[in-house]
C-alpha cells in the first residue's frame, strides 16, 4: 500500500541515519481498520473542501452556459418565447485569447529562456542557458505533443473561470514529462486557502474507467479490493444500464498523515473513491532533497513535491482562493443584456402578431384565421357589431428606453472587458493622429498586460517543475542527440530559478515589440550595445522565423606573413629615436 517516490528506491528518499525508521515505515502493512480509518479522514476531508465551495461551484456552471451559448427551453412569458443569449462574455475570453496565445507562446519556438546570474567572463553560463533553453522548448512543442494544444485550451478557458490548473509529472510509461490541463471543477481545495503551497489538501477528481483500473490494480500500483458497480454520475446524462465503460470516480488527494504517529504529518498521495473513501493507494511525495534536519539529526521539517500550478486571471479581492474571470465580472451584466434583448423582441411578437378577446355574440366561426395579402373575407354581422365584438390586447411597440440601456450595458460590458471597437479591428477616425491611435490601444491593453503578467508567473512555476524532472529522470543520450553538440551532463545542476518562460509580458502585440526594437536602433551609433544582439531582436520582434540564419557570423581573423629580420630592424630604429627624447 505505501509506495515510495516514482522509479526511485524507498532507501534512496532519506539520509543514511533516518533510514532505518523509514525502511520499518515502508515495510510496515496497514491493516484494515487503519485503511478505514484513513479512508474516513481523506473523505470528510474532501466534502468539506467541496462544500466550502457550493456556491462557487454553481456560479461556474452559469458562467460556462454564458460563454457556450447554450439555450434551455424557456416556458415564460409563454412557450418558446424568445431565447437570445447575446455573446458578451464569449468575446471578451475569444479577445483575450486572441491576443494571449501568440504573446505567452511565441512562434519563433522559443518558449523556454534561460538567465545568467552573476558574472560570466568565460561565456559558459550563456552556453548552457542556452543548450537548456534550446532543449525544453524542443521538449514543450514536439516531445510533449499536447503542451502547446494544451496552452490554448487553458486560455480560452481562463478569462471565463478565473482559474485553471496544470499537473506536471513524470511518466514512467513514456518516460517523458507531462503537463496537463486540469479544469478547476476537478481540482478541489479549501475556498479560503491561501494558496497551492500551504493548502493542507488538494484534490484532484479523476474519472477512471474499469478498464484502466483493473489494468493497475494488475500492476500492482492499486489495491486488489472491490469497488462495486460504479454509481450513475447526478449531473450528467445516465448511461446505459449495461455499460460496463461507466467510469469510477476516484479522488487523488495530495494531503499530510502521520502514519509513524511520531506526532509529525508527512507529505502523501492518497487515492481513493470519491463515494466509498476506499483507499486503493497511498504514495510518499517528498524526497531526500526535501528534508531539513536539526544538529541532533531530528527531522524539523519536509517539503512536499508540488505537482498543481495555479493559473489566475484577478485575484479575488474577498480573499478566496479561486480567482475571477469575467464569467464573474461579466455575468450578471450579460444577464441583463440577455433579459433586455429578449424583452424587446418579445414586445415586437406581440405586437405585431396581436390577440384579444371575441364577443360570443358574434357570428363567425372560431379557431385560427388565415388570410393571404388582398383577401377580404365576409362574416355574417355589420360593422358596427363586428367592432364592438373584437377587443384587441393593450400592446406597445417595443421600448426605446429600455433599447437605450440595453446598449449602455453592453458598452459598460466592453470597457470592463477591454473589447472596444478598436481592440477588434476597427479603423478611428480619419483625422485620429497615429500617435493618439497607439497611445489609445496601449492604454486599453493595460488590463491585458496585468494578466498576462499573472500568466508569466505560473509558466514560470510550471518549467521549473519540469526542469526538475529533467534533472532526475532525463536521458543523457537524448539530451545530446536533440542539440547535435558534446554537451556535459551537468547543464541541469544549477538552481530551478534560472528558468523563465521564454515570451515578453509587457509587449502584448507587435506593434509594441517593433517599438522597443525602434528604441535600442537608435542606441546603436553610439557604440553601447551589441549589434547581433539587437540585429536578433529585430528579426524576432518581426516573427521571422530561425532568425540565427540570417545573422552574419563573425569571420576568424587570419594571421598574416611578418618578416621578422625587417620588423626588428624598424623596433631597434624607434627605440633609438624614443631614448634621444
Amino acid at each position: 500500500i505505501l509506495h515510495s517516490f516514482p522509479t526511485r528506491r524507498s532507501s534512496d528518499l532519506f539520509p543514511s541515519h533516518d533510514r532505518v525508521k523509514v525502511k520499518n515505515l515502508m515495510k510496515e502493512k496497514l491493516d484494515k481498520e487503519q485503511l478505514e480509518e484513513i479512508g474516513k479522514e481523506v473523505k470528510v476531508g474532501f466534502d468539506n473542501d467541496k462544500n466550502s465551495r457550493a456556491e462557487w461551484e454553481d456560479s461556474v456552471k452559469e458562467w460556462t452556459n454564458l460563454a457556450i451559448q447554450y439555450k434551455e427551453q424557456k416556458t415564460s412569458p409563454w412557450p418558446n418565447a424568445s431565447n437570445v443569449k447575446y455573446p458578451l462574455l464569449t468575446t471578451a475570453a475569444m479577445q483575450f485569447s486572441a491576443r494571449a496565445y501568440p504573446s505567452l507562446v511565441p512562434s519563433d519556438g522559443k518558449v523556454v529562456k534561460t538567465r545568467v546570474i552573476g558574472k560570466d567572463e568565460t561565456g559558459e553560463k550563456f552556453k548552457r542557458a542556452d543548450r537548456v533553453s534550446t532543449y525544453m522548448s524542443y521538449q514543450l512543442f514536439y516531445d510533449m505533443c499536447d503542451w502547446e494544444e494544451g496552452m490554448d485550451k487553458l486560455l480560452i478557458q481562463l478569462p471565463v473561470l478565473g482559474t485553471v490548473f496544470k499537473k506536471t509529472y513524470w511518466d514512467s510509461v513514456t518516460e517523458k514529462p507531462v503537463s496537463e490541463v486540469i479544469m478547476p471543477q476537478d481540482l478541489v481545495v479549501d475556498y479560503w486557502a491561501k494558496s497551492l503551497q500551504s493548502a493542507e489538501r488538494i484534490s484532484h477528481i479523476i474519472e477512471m474507467s474499469p478498464r484502466i483500473l483493473k489494468e493497475r490494480q494488475l500492476a500492482g500500483v492499486f489495491l486488489d479490493i472491490d469497488l462495486g458497480k460504479p454509481p450513475m454520475p447526478e449531473d450528467k446524462p445516465q448511461p446505459p444500464p449495461n455499460d460496463e465503460t461507466t467510469p469510477y470516480t476516484l479522488v487523488e488527494q495530495h494531503c499530510y498523515l502521520d502514519l509513524d504517529k511520531d506526532g509529525y504529518r508527512e507529505p502523501y498521495i492518497v487515492t481513493f473513491q470519491a463515494e466509498t473513501g476506499k483507499i486503493l493507494r497511498i504514495a510518499a511525495r517528498f524526497s531526500d532533497k526535501g528534508m531539513f534536519f536539526n544538529d541532533k539529526g531530528d527531522i524539523v521539517r519536509i517539503e512536499p513535491i508540488e505537482y498543481f500550478t495555479k493559473f489566475g486571471f484577478i485575484p479575488n479581492p474577498d480573499g478566496g482562493f479561486y480567482d475571477l474571470g469575467f464569467g464573474t465580472l461579466l455575468g450578471p451584466i450579460n444577464d441583463s443584456v440577455n433579459t433586455l434583448i429578449n424583452q424587446l423582441i418579445d414586445s415586437g411578437t406581440l405586437n405585431n402578431l396581436q390577440s384579444g378577446f371575441l364577443g360570443k355574440s358574434l357570428k363567425i366561426r372560431m379557431g385560427e384565421q388565415g388570410f393571404k395579402p388582398g383577401e377580404w373575407k365576409g362574416v355574417p354581422s355589420t360593422g358596427d357589431d363586428l367592432k364592438k365584438q373584437i377587443v384587441p390586447l393593450p400592446t406597445k411597440e417595443p421600448s426605446n428606453v429600455l433599447f437605450q440601456l440595453m446598449g449602455s450595458l453592453i458598452t459598460s460590458g466592453k470597457e470592463l472587458a477591454s473589447v472596444a471597437e478598436i481592440f477588434v479591428g476597427k479603423m478611428p477616425g480619419q483625422n485620429t493622429p497615429a500617435t493618439t491611435t497607439m497611445a489609445t490601444i496601449e492604454q486599453g491593453m493595460k488590463v491585458f498586460t496585468a494578466v498576462y503578467k499573472r500568466v508569466y508567473r505560473s509558466l514560470a512555476k510550471e518549467f521549473r517543475k519540469i526542469y526538475i524532472l529533467n534533472r532526475t529522470y532525463m536521458n543523457p543520450e537524448e539530451y545530446i542527440s536533440v542539440l547535435d553538440e558534446p554537451v556535459p551532463r551537468e547543464d541541469y545542476k544549477g538552481p530551478e530559478d534560472d528558468i523563465v518562460p521564454g515570451a515578453d509580458p509587457t509587449a502584448v502585440s507587435s506593434q509594441e515589440k517593433q517599438a522597443k526594437v525602434q528604441a535600442l536602433m537608435q542606441l546603436l551609433q553610439l557604440g553601447t550595445i551589441d549589434p547581433m544582439a539587437v540585429t536578433k531582436l529585430y528579426l524576432e520582434a518581426h516573427e521571422i522565423p530561425n532568425p540565427e540564419q540570417y545573422m552574419k557570423q563573425p569571420q576568424p581573423q587570419q594571421l598574416h606573413h611578418i618578416d621578422l629580420k625587417t620588423s626588428s630592424i624598424n623596433i631597434m630604429f624607434h627605440v633609438k629615436h624614443l631614448k634621444k627624447f
